[in-house]
């Protein structure tokens, strides 16, 4: 079978990128082989897309993402025809990924499609929308209920952000969105933030590691100097759950916040976390984390459009979801 795939090649540390037709011989191992429907787009896809980094061979088709119906199976799992959904591992860096008409990957990286979500809105929420979820779940899990007070979303029109903002308003949160971009505040108010405010707002050039307390809980996909702040203020008993480093991976702090205040510094691994929880965050993306806003948070490309969408997200142009239809 041949199908169309958006390929990366690196000669002499130039990266570049086309549409090719490839045949499923040249695909990866894996047990399952899918007809993919959509596949979301992501930050690291932009990565891996415009500089190779984190790419384990070329040429590769990147896309941590997909969704689709399988063609084949070798594990007994999964039939001709299931609804299914594969996110991250290696997938798109050390597994062909997403950005293709066909994919192939091992049986125990697949998700069956959960009851309540289509494929579309699989992939219109993607990692980012996974990550989101998880995020949530590691809160609860500490404790954080809508009782506590204010929750800040860091990032909030990226998007894990943006997700973040609609799924915590959905279920009753008092959310505050942080964001560096003036023009996207009615973006988030349309999400369910109750407060936008600037990303000046929880950033300081000192480092402080005590302010005055005002979040109950935070999601951090931005990590550096904004993580820094967040942890100095946040309320006695509150967490903040951390899944990227958009703003830096260094983070200054102290055990102050963490012995004076009991603060909890959650990780969140949206790439290898074990299929159980995996399971769970999506079951929850299908329910009561499910949104009415998809359509408003994400948006329809192309293969061909994808290069251009990789440069906006590298340069921080990038708003909420971004995905591929292969429809």
């Amino acid at each position: 079978m041949s199908f169309k795939a958006f390929v990366i090649q690196k000669e002499n540390d130039h990266v570049s990128s086309s549409i090719e037709t490839w045949e499923e011989s040249q695909l990866s191992e894996g047990e399952v082989t899918i007809a993919v429907s959509y596949s979301s787009v992501n930050y690291k896809d932009a990565v891996v897309g415009k500089t190779g980094q984190l790419a384990e061979f070329f040429p590769l088709i990147p896309g941590i993402d997909l969704a689709g119906k399988v063609i084949s199976s070798a594990d007994s799992r999964y039939k001709e025809g299931d609804s299914v959904i594969a996110t991250s591992y290696k997938i798109g860096t050390g597994q062909h990924g997403g950005f293709s008409e066909v994919a192939r990957v091992p049986a125990d990286w697949v998700v069956p499609l959960p009851e309540g979500l289509t494929l579309k809105e699989a992939m219109s929420l993607g990692t980012a929308g996974l990550t989101a979820a998880l995020s949530i779940q590691r809160l609860e899990d500490n404790g954080l209920t809508p009782e506590d007070g204010p929750v800040l979303v860091a990032g909030a029109t990226g998007g894990v952000g943006s997700l973040a903002v609609a799924m915590l308003a959905k279920i009753g949160y008092e959310v505050t969105a942080s964001t560096g971009k003036k023009e996207e505040h009615d973006f988030l108010y349309q999400l369910g933030a109750k407060h936008v405010i600037d990303r000046a707002e929880i950033t300081a050039e000192d480092n402080k590691p005590t302010r005055k307390q005002q979040w109950a809980g935070a999601v951090d996909p931005v990590g550096g100097p904004i993580l820094s702040y967040i942890l100095s203020t946040l309320k006695r008993g509150g967490s903040v759950a951390t899944s990227g480093f958009t703003a830096g991976a260094e983070v200054e702090t102290s055990v102050l916040p963490f012995i004076g205040r009991g603060v909890n510094w959650l990780g969140v691994d949206s790439v290898t976390c074990d299929m159980k929880r995996r399971k769970q965050a999506w079951s929850r993306l299908a329910t009561d984390l499910k949104l009415d806003q998809l359509n408003t948070i994400a948006h329809e490309v192309g293969l061909e459009d994808l290069d251009q969408v990789f440069s906006q997200m590298l340069a921080g142009q990038a708003k909420g979801r971004t995905f591929v239809s292969f429809k």
